[in-house]
């Protein structure tokens, strides 16, 4: 005699059953891992005009199977290397704090993982918005802090920069674990900088904005749908256009 089961195992099932079969491992050594890049990024020696660019690549180890890290990469006019911002967590372990601040490759592989380039502005204005983001990112206020889950981790950092910054138009996918972190906060801007939210701890919330659409987060995990292309954002798997069938 078989058990009925609620519809959301099934649904929780499908999504492991698609993100295995995606093919992603998390099966690598840190040290061996690649840290290459991978073409995403224009040379700036090359490039003299100023950029502004947002990278995701899933986190290293089994982290991978649930969420991404995502880092901020800025190119001012005529500098010929770009500034990396980001969050890692083993900073701590040097009593230091989770911001760095360094000149990096942006588009490197993070630790094996290939980064998805999620937004993109270059132009004259972009000098203005680098500006910014430097002193958005150095006033982060959980510079001491980090938690891989529910956050602040590294997606509540680019989270936090975007919400400042709504020109970035950023559109963090569901699988940024730690974006919904507003600390003791319950009302809140989306994390696109448009629209609005209301998180608890990260843990539960609800977000409402033209740029992330509707999504609903269970301890953790966002689930909603785009309207325009429509597009369903999951957890594990991310962002699914339904007209094309392309995910991000």
């Amino acid at each position: 005699m078989f058990t009925r089961l609620h519809p959301g195992v099934y649904l929780i099932a499908i999504i492991v059953f698609l993100f295995v079969a995606g093919g992603y491992s998390a099966d690598t050594n840190w040290r061996t891992a690649s840290r290459a890049r991978v073409g995403l990024a224009p040379d700036p020696t090359e490039t003299p005009e100023a950029v502004v660019q947002v990278y995701a690549a899933r986190a290293f180890g089994w982290r991978g199977y649930f969420g991404v890290h995502t880092w901020i990469a800025v190119k001012p006019s005529q500098a010929r290397s770009y500034t990396v911002y980001e969050v890692i967590g083993w900073y701590l372990r040097r009593g230091g704090s989770v911001l760095a601040v360094h000149q990096s490759a942006p588009d490197r592989r993070w630790y094996g993982s290939a980064p998805v380039l999620l937004t993109e502005q270059r132009g004259e204005h972009v000098d203005a918005l680098i500006e910014r983001i430097d002193e958005v990112a150095r006033n982060y206020p959980y510079q001491d802090q980090y938690t891989v889950w529910p956050g602040p981790n590294s997606n509540t950092f680019t989270a936090w920069v975007s919400r400042a910054i709504p020109e970035l138009a950023l559109d963090l996918p569901p699988t940024a674990i730690g974006k919904d972190y507003l600390g003791s906060e319950l009302m809140g801007t989306a994390p696109s900088g448009a629209g609005w939210q209301w998180s608890l701890y990260g843990l539960l919330g609800v977000t409402v904005s033209e740029v992330e659409g509707f999504e609903i987060n269970l301890l953790g995990l966002a689930f909603g749908i785009d309207p325009d292309p429509i597009a369903l954002r999951l957890p594990l798997i991310g962002r699914i256009e339904l007209t094309t069938g392309q995910g991000t």
